[in-house]
């Protein structure tokens, strides 16, 4: 809530005075998820399995592109673990490197709601009971990287970018509270002028 509250506050701030660079809130974020229950840099080939989508904005910290705070949806189909609907925010910190490259770390929160992969049951009064695809919600920790290059030239600003994040997901089950799901990620951010 603290990072949302100083999102707002921030919004407000005035922006570069370069104007081929100056920084636009709310820009377009889309991208392409591919998703795996996996402990980081472990089985990497794992991800490209399943994949999804995901769409968001972001507002400026600090009236600058070097930190914000990036709002998403995604969703993302695995055939084994059974689909998901993520939504989360998360702080980027964004540096520079060279004159049009960039990394990106990021730290944030969401919510997961995971589908089950097929129907289960669960016994009442001796009988076997159809519970559907229903599945859970459950608070999720993610913390990743990213690297891109930012396109100031033209008359939309795009900023393609490759990353990779950790997901941690709180409540699992029950045997196992806090499990690691791993996601690499290709997007780009669309500024329209």
């Amino acid at each position: 809530m603290l990072l949302l509250i100083v999102g707002a506050l921030s919004f407000g701030a005035n922006a570069q005075s370069d104007p081929a660079t100056d920084y636009k809130n709310f820009p377009i974020i889309v991208t392409l998820q591919f998703h795996a229950f996996a402990v980081p840099f472990r089985d990497f080939a794992s991800n490209f399995k399943n994949v999804g989508i995901g769409l968001g904005t972001e507002v400026s910290l600090n009236g600058d592109d070097n930190w914000v705070q990036q709002f998403n949806l995604i969703w993302y189909r695995n055939k084994a673990l059974g689909n998901g609907l993520h939504v989360n925010t998360q702080t980027t910190w964004r540096p520079t490197i060279g004159k049009e490259g960039y990394s990106e770390i990021r730290l944030g929160v969401g919510y997961l709601y995971s589908f089950r992969p097929q129907t289960a049951f669960r016994q009442i009064n001796g009988e076997w009971v159809s519970q559907a695809h229903q599945g859970k919600m459950m608070l999720t920790i993610r913390v990743g990287i990213a690297f891109g290059y930012h396109n100031y030239t033209s008359g939309t600003q795009v900023s393609p970018f490759l990353g990779y994040q950790l997901m941690l997901v709180n409540q699992y089950s029950k045997s196992i509270p806090l499990v690691p799901e791993t996601l690499v990620q290709a997007g780009t951010r669309i500024h329209t002028k």
